[in-house]
């Protein structure tokens, strides 16, 4: 994985208005059935909605949108620009969320995916997600089935040995 990362040097940061033409034009090469300027606004005004881009030099290369919920991440959106992928930019942008995940929180991360779109099913289970169950009829767009994918934070020997009441870390 490391080969992949070292690739390409992107920065991760919160995305904003003026990004939306690029996140567009990404989305529309991408899908088939694209979200549209609509469909990003209204996501990202719900409260626990977060948009992200990826960023290399000036230029948005690629974009997620996620929900925050009280144990999980669920990955709403997610695309790499057709000529940025395999360079290691969706892998820094999972990279990003993977940081968020701990033993007392938001241990896991969900998203679904088109049972036809092989590229992304590959990408993710390489990465550590698997397949948890097969959502039929998912789509609104088409009668296409969804694979749910999931992958689970795991504590190292380290984290599991200390305590995990958050006063007791403070206090020693």
């Amino acid at each position: 994985m490391e080969t992949e990362q070292t690739r390409t040097c992107v920065h991760i940061r919160w995305m904003i208005r003026r990004d939306m033409p690029a996140v567009l034009a990404i989305e529309n090469k991408s899908f088939e059935f694209a979200w549209n300027e609509d469909d990003f606004i209204r996501c990202l005004r719900q409260r626990n909605c977060i948009g992200m881009v990826a960023e290399e030099g000036d230029r948005v290369v690629g974009f997620m949108i996620y929900e925050l919920h009280k144990n999980r991440l669920h990955i709403l959106n997610f695309a790499v620009g057709p000529d940025q992928r395999r360079g290691g930019v969706g892998l820094a942008m999972i990279g990003k969320l993977l940081g968020k995940l701990s033993q007392e929180r938001r241990n896991r991360i969900m998203l679904e995916v088109r049972e036809t779109n092989l590229e992304a099913q590959l990408f993710f289970k390489k990465i550590g997600f698997r397949a948890v169950s097969v959502l039929r009829d998912f789509y609104e767009d088409t009668d296409e089935d969804a694979y749910l994918m999931q992958y689970r934070y795991q504590a190292s020997a380290e984290e599991l040995a200390e305590p995990h009441n958050r006063i007791s870390r403070l206090a020693g």
